[in-house]
C-alpha cells in the first residue's frame, strides 16, 4: 500500500484527516511518523496557494505524495476577512480563544444576519514528487454566533453556529461533524483523486502533471 503524508502538524486536522480518508486505499503517515520536520509557514494570498505550497515542499521533502489543506473562516461583516490569515489572526503567540474573542469583539452590535453570515473554507491540495498537484475544495454556511459554544473539534469551530442544526461545529459529534463540514466536502473530492492516483500507480504508469 503506497504511503500517503498528511502535511500538517495540526494535531485536530490530522485526526479528522485520518477518518475522512479512511479506506482510501493508502496508508496515512504524518511527519512526525517518518521524522521530518515541516513548516506550517502561510504567506499565500489564496487558500489554493497555501494548500499547494505545503503539499509540494511535503511531497519534495520525503519523496511521497502529499496531501495538504489550507481553510479559514470567512465573515461578510469583515468584507471576507479572516480568509487565509484566519491561524494568524490576532498576531503571533495568540491561542484560538483569543482569536475567537477578538472576533467577537470586532463584531459587537452586528445583527446575525447578514452581517454574522460567515462560511468556512477548505481546501485540500494532493502533490506528487513529481510535482503535479491536484485540488479539491469545500464549504460550509453559517453564522457567527455570539459566545463560544461547545467542546469538540478545533480552531473556530465553537463560534461556527449552523441555523438548521441549532449547534455550533464544536457542539457536534464527529461524526455529525464528517458529514457536513469544510473539510469533509474537500476530502470526498480528494477521495476521488486518490482513487485515481491509486489505479495509475498499481499499474507503474506516471501520474505527474502540470501543477495547477
Amino acid at each position: 500500500m503506497p504511503k500517503l503524508l498528511l502535511a500538517t502538524n495540526n494535531p485536530g486536522k490530522i485526526r479528522e484527516l485520518r477518518q475522512l480518508l479512511a479506506d482510501c486505499g493508502w496508508e496515512l503517515v504524518t511527519p512526525s511518523e517518518l521524522g521530518l520536520t515541516l513548516s506550517d509557514e502561510e504567506v499565500g494570498s489564496t487558500y489554493e496557494e497555501n494548500a499547494k505550497m505545503k503539499a509540494l515542499k511535503a511531497a519534495q521533502a520525503s519523496g511521497l505524495h502529499a496531501l495538504a489543506d489550507d481553510s479559514g473562516l470567512d465573515v461578510q461583516a469583515l468584507g471576507g476577512e479572516l480568509g487565509p490569515r484566519s491561524a494568524r489572526f490576532g498576531g503571533e503567540g495568540a491561542i484560538y480563544q483569543q482569536k475567537m474573542a477578538l472576533l467577537l469583539e470586532r463584531l459587537q452590535g452586528v445583527q446575525p444576519r447578514p452581517g454574522r453570515g460567515c462560511r468556512f473554507t477548505c481546501v485540500i491540495a494532493i502533490a506528487e514528487p513529481q510535482g503535479g498537484v491536484y485540488f479539491g475544495q469545500g464549504i460550509c454556511l453559517g453564522v457567527v454566533a455570539e459566545v463560544p459554544r461547545g467542546e469538540g473539534g478545533f480552531g473556530y469551530d465553537p463560534i461556527f453556529y449552523l441555523p438548521d442544526m441549532g449547534r455550533t461545529m464544536a457542539e457536534l459529534a464527529a461524526e455529525e461533524k464528517n458529514m457536513i463540514s469544510h473539510r469533509a466536502r474537500a476530502a470526498q473530492m480528494a477521495r476521488q483523486t486518490l482513487k485515481e492516483l491509486l489505479y495509475d500507480y498499481e499499474r507503474g504508469l506516471p501520474t505527474s502533471q502540470p501543477a495547477g
